[in-house]
């Protein structure tokens, strides 16, 4: 059996996604950081940007997280995002519209959204 890790992805608003890993990947603002079972402790402060976890068992998961921090200790790691959608959950043609709108308004927080979430559906 391979070393697993628990992984906790949560919202404000909710839970995203519970369940064993064997590899993290996120964006902080210290640069995109790989949790693997048996890291070094770690605090951070999490970027806008997709999260890939590649599961024990089943599909890779990958997520658009927007904000937020990361927490890893004794093979638990918490990822506390302001806002966090699965890919399956967003809509393209949506996130699609939405950026198309920030770019005409020059709303750079809503551009930015938009293209993590695209990011995030092109990576799954």
């Amino acid at each position: 059996m391979a070393a697993e890790l628990h992984v906790e992805l949560v919202a404000a608003d909710r839970s995203v996604w519970s369940g064993e890993a064997t590899l993290v990947v996120a964006r902080t603002t210290s640069g995109d950081i790989g949790v693997m079972p048996g890291h070094q402790p770690l605090l951070g402060v999490l970027e806008s940007g997709p999260v890939t976890i590649r599961t024990s068992e089943g599909p890779t998961v990958v997520a658009a997280v927007h904000g937020g921090f990361i927490s890893f200790a004794d093979d638990k790691l918490s990822l506390l995002a302001e806002i966090a959608e699965l890919a399956d959950e967003i809509d393209v043609q949506r996130a699609e519209r939405a950026l198309e709108r920030a770019k005409s308004e020059t709303d750079g927080g809503a551009e930015r959204r938009a293209e993590v979430r695209l990011r995030a559906v092109a990576v799954r």
